[in-house]
């Protein structure tokens, strides 16, 4: 299977019907360009979105060793055992959306094969980037692989939207560096507050990461694939990979903020045909998000000053999405009303 591009001819017949709605030309704005897009991807003149599910990729990050993060390592297990109960604000958004949650363990660093989850660890955890790569190239294909099969099971199993969310201390760092490297930002335009570090501890961050990308030999000239294994995150890794099945599949993926448009970033690099399909659901107040955004061209949906991650942000946006289906398919036209 291949990324395919839009079919233009089915969106050509599918803006004729949107204009012919009974509302003015262009009046429900960018609810009609999300229309649109989700014609694109689905390949389909009226675009079905229903039974979302929500992954939530998680993994730790070796580079927390630097103190780079307010939280310690041990808080991704807690909150993973958060999910499974029911008490995250993942859990409560989905439930208002009617989402079933799925949490991967695609890298913890701690023994959780007790808890009713999917397990899919890689290994426990990366590597610290600071002194060593992140992980292999191996191990960032795994992951993508382990996110692809998620997508795929998730599909077969009749959802048609899927929402790519992430838990994993230390992952603002890791999304950082990467989003540096890829689009040869600056670090310290890239850097937030993560979990809410104070200046000092972002100020350290900075350095850290400056370093550390000195220090793995990434420019211009390296591989896609090579920068996620040099700083990335497992997680990230993982949601590449629900990124570019869903692609295939013409499914549609709500991404989330920071770190979960890192992933989109990433699956960009690696398949350029899947730019089209990424839908974004929130603008981050991490400074970073809007660096991606604006180099992948996207406007995100919502803007409501949101850095929690976990799929947050993108569960708020899903009535968008709905909305946007449903229009074109409900709605009637001004032929209906005999005009």
């Amino acid at each position: 299977m291949s990324i395919q591009p839009f079919n233009e001819a089915v969106i050509a017949e599918a803006k004729a019907h949107v204009d012919q709605l009974t509302k003015p030309l262009g009046s429900l704005g960018r609810i009609e360009e999300l229309a649109l897009q989700l014609v694109g991807i689905t390949g389909e003149t009226r675009p079905v979105v229903e039974k979302p599910v929500i992954i939530v990729a998680a993994a730790d990050h070796g580079i927390v060793a630097e103190g780079v993060s307010a939280y310690p390592q041990e808080v991704t297990a807690l909150m993973i055992n958060n999910f499974v109960q029911g008490g995250a604000a993942i859990n409560v958004f989905g439930r208002q959306i009617g989402a079933r949650v799925i949490v991967a363990d695609i890298g913890v660093n701690a023994d959780i094969s007790e808890q009713p989850i999917t397990h899919h660890k890689i290994r426990f955890g990366t590597r610290n980037f600071f002194v060593e790569d992140a992980m292999t190239e191996e191990e960032a294909l795994a992951a993508i692989k382990v996110g692809r099969e998620l997508a795929s099971q998730q599909v077969s199993e009749g959802h048609r939207l899927l929402i790519a969310g992430e838990m994993g201390i230390g992952n603002t760092s890791a999304s950082s560096a990467l989003v540096a490297a890829i689009t040869g930002a600056n670090v310290e335009e890239v850097v937030g507050t993560g979990t809410g570090i104070d200046q000092e501890a972002k100020l350290r961050k900075i350095a850290i990461i400056e370093k550390a990308i000195q220090k793995r030999g990434i420019d211009a000239h390296t591989a896609p694939l090579a920068i996620l294994a040099k700083v990335g995150g497992l997680e990230i890794a993982a949601l590449a990979g629900v990124i570019l099945e869903g692609a295939e599949r013409h499914i549609p993926v709500l991404v989330d903020g920071f770190i979960s448009s890192t992933a989109a970033l990433v699956a960009a690099e690696l398949d350029p045909a899947v730019r089209p399909y990424l839908i974004i659901a929130h603008q981050s107040v991490e400074e970073g998000h809007r660096i991606l955004t604006d180099y992948l061209g996207i406007k995100p949906l919502l803007q409501l000053n949101l850095r929690l991650g976990e799929g947050t942000g993108a569960a708020l946006a899903y009535p968008l999405v709905e909305a946007a289906s449903r229009m074109v398919s409900e709605m009637a036209t001004f032929k209906d009303l005999g005009l």
